[in-house]
């Protein structure tokens, strides 16, 4: 079993790091916000005093950051993992940031003889709990046969993407068809209820027809259909429309730095923009239903 540095421990990094203990691995975890360090700690995740104590004689380090910004500083301030950790050490950053910057830490850690991955995630909060996360992975491979085991340990599928950044480039890509499908799936059952039509037989013939997808038959944007998506709880959060947003984004500074024509991915951020300036940030991404049910 591996000593694992684990930095991150806010919804997703917590129950990643629980799950790497529940294979048996020793984890100290660290994060700088208190009430992510107390949840943490209630949960059973070892702490440490700080970031050097964390990764100090670890086979391989963690990350889950909310930005690039966040992860640049980790990895390449003063202090960061990259003076504190052992070169040996494996480095993973399953945080969703900007390709520009993934690519860049991954020069900057190769040049002082580490091995990274970039190993965004996709499955949630939902996932993370159960340990069937989809890691998808940028890197060299004797870099992922290494870390390989230790992702089982979180997720179902672990996907090879590439080379330094292409897993960020796959999670960008993957989460702009989500959006998109999600407001295409909430717009049909929009029209569905004005025109008099059943959602539980809108559902009953497109979840077999061509227009079956994810957001339909996984994550069905209206209570009744899939009992355990977040339209029975109110749109209670299993991925945030904020996050969604955050990806939109990501995938939409991608196409226009790459001059890639993404006119549906661009669109569908701006819905996403408008609903959070709603304040419903911090509801389920599918949830937009309801905005698009009120026309707004």
């Amino acid at each position: 079993m591996a000593e694992i540095g684990f930095i991150g421990l806010g919804n997703m990094g917590r129950p990643m790091a629980s799950r790497l203990i529940a294979a048996g691995h020793a984890v100290r975890g660290f994060d700088v916000a208190p009430p992510a360090r107390e949840a943490a700690g209630a949960v059973g995740i070892p702490l440490a005093a700080d970031l050097g104590a964390a990764v100090d004689g670890a086979e391989a380090v963690f990350t889950m950051l909310p930005a690039g910004e966040d992860v640049r500083a980790v990895y390449c301030d003063a202090g960061g993992l990259l003076e504190a950790a052992d070169p040996d050490t494996l480095l993973v950053d399953s945080s969703t940031i900007d390709l520009e910057t993934a690519r860049s830490v991954h020069k900057e850690a190769s040049a002082g003889g580490f091995a990274m991955l970039d190993a965004p995630v996709s499955g949630g909060v939902g996932g993370a709990e159960a340990g069937t996360l989809t890691f998808m992975v940028g890197g060299g491979e004797e870099a992922v046969a290494r870390g390989e085991p230790l992702m089982a340990a979180m997720g179902r599928n672990i996907v090879h993407a590439g080379g330094p950044g292409n897993g960020q480039a796959a999670k960008m890509c993957n989460n702009m068809v989500l959006g998109v499908s999600m407001i295409a799936v909430s717009e049909a059952f929009a029209l569905a209820e004005r025109v008099g039509l059943d959602a539980q037989t809108l559902f009953d013939i497109v979840s077999t027809a061509s227009g079956q997808c994810w957001s339909l038959t996984s994550y069905c944007p209206v209570p009744g259909p899939v009992p355990s998506s977040p339209a029975n709880r109110d749109y209670r959060a299993g991925f945030t429309a904020a996050m969604m947003l955050k990806d939109l984004r990501l995938a939409r500074g991608a196409a226009q730095a790459n001059g890639a024509n993404a006119p549906l991915g661009s669109h569908a951020a701006s819905l996403y923009e408008q609903y959070c300036a709603d304040g419903e940030g911090g509801s389920d991404f599918s949830g937009i239903i309801r905005m698009l049910r009120s026309g707004g």
